[in-house]
This record gives C-alpha cells, sequence and structure tokens, in this order.
C-alpha cells in the first residue's frame, strides 16, 4: 500500500476536498503499481452525514449554524460523523467491490497497526475498531466501476460537547449499542496513548504504507473541479426526505438501521418511494425502487417486480424477504 501525498503548497481544506481526492483516487491507483493507496487528513470542526440519511433528523442543524460547525454529505452509506482537528480522519482506495472483503483487509490493518503500539484493539460489528469497550474508529464504504473506498474516523482526540450536540442519532440506534449518547460509547487515543498526534500519525503512517505516491498541481485542480458536487445545497440536502406517516426506522442484523417512506396512488399501487437509513448502499437502488413504482403491494406483485434480484446485492446485509416485508408493513400503515 502506497501513502497519497498532497503537494506541500496545498493547506488545509474543507471536508468535500477530500471525499473528492478519495474519488480522484481511484484513477491514480488504477495507474499505479500498487493494490491499495491511503492517507490522512484534519478539518475544522464538521459533521458529515451519510448517503441516504435524512439531514434534519441526525443533525442538530441550529447547533451547528450557532458554533461555526460545517456540515456536508457523503456518497458512502453508514452513519453521521462529527469531526474536527483532534479527529484523524483515514482514507483507503483499493481495487475490488465485495464489500467483506475490502472491509476485512482495511480493518485488519488498521487493528494491526494499533497493536504495534501495544493498543487491545478489535474489530467489531460491521465497522467499528474499540479499545478497552469503547469505539475509537467507525468508517463507511462506497464502490464504484471496480474500485473501493473506505473512509473513516480516529479519536485520537475530539470535542465531545460538540460531537453530543451536534449529532442526534435514533433511540434505536443508541439501544442497539447499549449506550444512552453518542459520547458514552467513545474513547479517544489520547486517554491510553501516551503520544502527540503528530507522532501518532507518522507512526500510522509507516506501519500501514511502504511508499508515497506525491500528487501534483494538475491533480489539485481535479480534485477541486470534483468536489464542487458535494457543495451544492441538493447533494448536502439528499433525497430520503421523510414522509408524513413518520415511520420511523428499523435496525436489521448487519444492514444497520433502515426505513422505507412509501406512498400508495388512489389505484392502491405504489406511488413515489424512498429508502433512509445508515445502511451501506452497493448496487443501483435507484434502479430497484424505480421499478416498483406501480406495483402492487402484495408479496407477489413485489416479487415478480424484482425479477430475482438480491437486495443484499444492493444493500449490504439486507435480504430480499426483509426487504418485501419493509415495503407490506409500510403501504399498510398508509392504507
Amino acid at each position: 500500500m502506497k501513502y497519497l501525498a498532497l503537494p506541500p503548497s496545498v493547506t488545509a481544506q474543507p471536508l468535500p476536498f477530500y471525499l473528492a481526492m478519495e474519488e480522484h483516487a481511484m484513477g491514480v491507483l488504477e495507474r499505479a503499481d500498487c493494490d491499495a493507496l491511503y492517507f490522512m487528513w484534519q478539518v475544522p470542526p464538521t459533521v458529515i452525514i451519510g448517503r441516504n440519511q435524512e439531514l434534519a433528523t441526525e443533525v442538530n442543524l441550529d447547533y451547528c449554524r450557532a458554533h461555526g460547525i460545517a456540515v456536508y454529505r457523503r456518497k458512502s452509506g453508514g452513519g453521521c460523523v462529527f469531526a474536527d482537528s483532534s479527529n484523524i480522519m483515514l482514507s483507503y482506495i483499493t481495487r475490488g467491490d465485495n464489500v467483506s472483503e475490502v472491509y476485512s483487509r482495511y480493518t485488519s490493518a488498521i487493528v494491526s497497526m494499533l497493536r504495534s503500539l501495544g493498543l487491545n484493539a478489535t474489530a467489531t460489528g460491521r465497522n467499528d475498531i474499540m479499545i478497552a469497550g469503547g469505539k475509537v474508529s467507525g468508517s463507511a464504504f462506497y464502490s464504484h466501476g471496480g474500485y473501493s473506498i473506505v473512509h473513516g474516523t480516529m479519536l485520537y482526540d475530539t470535542d465531545m460537547s460538540h460531537m453530543s450536540h451536534a449529532i442526534t442519532p435514533s433511540r434505536a440506534k443508541l439501544q442497539s449499542k447499549g449506550v444512552t449518547s453518542v459520547t458514552s460509547r467513545v474513547t479517544t487515543l489520547s486517554r491510553h496513548l501516551d503520544m502527540g498526534i503528530d507522532a501518532f500519525k507518522e507512526h500510522a503512517r509507516r506501519a500501514l504504507c511502504d511508499g508515497t505516491i506525491m500528487l501534483n498541481d494538475s491533480d489539485v485542480a481535479a480534485i477541486e473541479h470534483r468536489m464542487e458536487e458535494y457543495l451544492t445545497p441538493t447533494f448536502i440536502a439528499g433525497r430520503g426526505a421523510r414522509r408524513a406517516s413518520g415511520q420511523s426506522a428499523s435496525r436489521i442484523g448487519d444492514a444497520g438501521e433502515v426505513a422505507i417512506d412509501a406512498e400508495l396512488t388512489d389505484s392502491g399501487t405504489i406511488g413515489d418511494i424512498t429508502m433512509r437509513g445508515d445502511f451501506f448502499q452497493i448496487g443501483n437502488l435507484d434502479e430497484i425502487l424505480t421499478a416498483l413504482r406501480g406495483v402492487k403491494p402484495d408479496r407477489e406483485a413485489l416479487t415478480a417486480a424484482l425479477g430475482g434480484t438480491d437486495m443484499s446485492n444492493v444493500i449490504y446485509g439486507l435480504n430480499t424477504s426483509q426487504f418485501i416485508d419493509m415495503i407490506i408493513n409500510q403501504t399498510n400503515i398508509n392504507q
């Protein structure tokens, strides 16, 4: 694995720049003589929301505005995250799009790096790394064109007050973790490690990478152009607006938190339908939802409309039967 470095002339950038850099890195990797790329970055106080999450539900927007906390959306699934300059963000770009295999390689490398410092780190659940019972790192997954991006947090230290007030997760999510608040389930490296943040970053870079690829000014210009999408109000707002039904999200095994919002037409068929939650989308969900419009919300009709689609290839951890059950349950609420 090679470390992907920016030119020394590039100073601190807003969070979308680094998301765009990850996408740009897929093209760099295509030409590189290595199996993966890795880089680290830090940002001022920022909230980043998952691809399919509802902004107003997951983020305390008034608090963020009052305290100068930026809010952006990413293209990967997963949950809402707070980051600041004491929170190291990790980016891993690799060939292949098998979510289980990619996650296994990524988490194994990060856990091994932490253990080399004498920390009793373990990987748990679908995307968490723990130390002494507290979450120190969480990550999200995004694949495109045969390449995958895993990006995550590494809580060296952080402003816990901002974290607890800026993010407003559902009660179901907290209960699934056995905690009552965001901060009660996390820990920081600074509590367990007698090493400054810069020294830790240097250790991580040496432990994980065997060389460096330096980007040039042309790369930076391409990244800046790509990040414009992330800055648009439409992208930040997202598409999964909550319906009047007030249907709450359910936690489904490895899929995470999932909700389906469906409207019925006067003829009793599915009209508009959206999905929201912290699930990992690994296939074309829009194509699936489009195919369900105009379909009767019963098992036979839904099965026929899906045409043999395995939903676990679209949403990680969600099988087709669970998906159909959720649609039927939601449409029953709206009848």
